[in-house]
């Protein structure tokens, strides 16, 4: 995979996890109000008929929201998930551009609620929601 590959704005993400760790490279693209999380997809990322995987999906929904709300927030607080709802309404397949699109509908002193849309190239293919628990960052 080159650079050519990824669209422009996109670069390596920088907060890594060991869940994530098997689908790297994965990219992000920061805006005012959203973390939005890329990454071209591959056989890493399919279940057993060759599309990508729900798992996946949900996995890097829950992240970009948690990211988009920590970014509204200035990084000044750390979330935690209390719920995750994802509706799928389409499928993508390997070598499509996955990009995860949040938005963040309010950010209170407990809680945090954020959407996001799920589109390989451009097209949708899942939507989810999530409720976010606002955890104070330690000194």
């Amino acid at each position: 995979m080159t650079d050519t590959d990824i669209p422009d704005g996109f670069e390596p993400l920088s907060r890594k996890s060991p869940l994530t760790e098997p689908w790297e490279p994965l990219y992000a693209k920061k805006t005012d109000k959203a973390v939005i999380i890329g990454l071209r997809l591959a056989r890493p990322h399919t279940n057993g008929r060759g599309l990508i995987h729900g798992g996946l999906i949900a996995a890097l929904a829950d992240n970009a929201m948690g990211y988009s709300c920590a970014q509204m927030t200035n990084w000044t607080t750390s979330f935690v998930t209390i719920s995750l709802t994802v509706d799928f309404v389409g499928s993508a397949e390997i070598g499509q551009w996955l990009a995860i699109e949040s938005d963040v509908i309010r950010t209170g002193k407990t809680i945090c609620f954020a959407q996001s849309l799920e589109k390989a190239d451009d097209v949708v293919i899942a939507r989810a929601s999530g409720m976010f628990r606002v955890v104070p960052k330690k000194g």
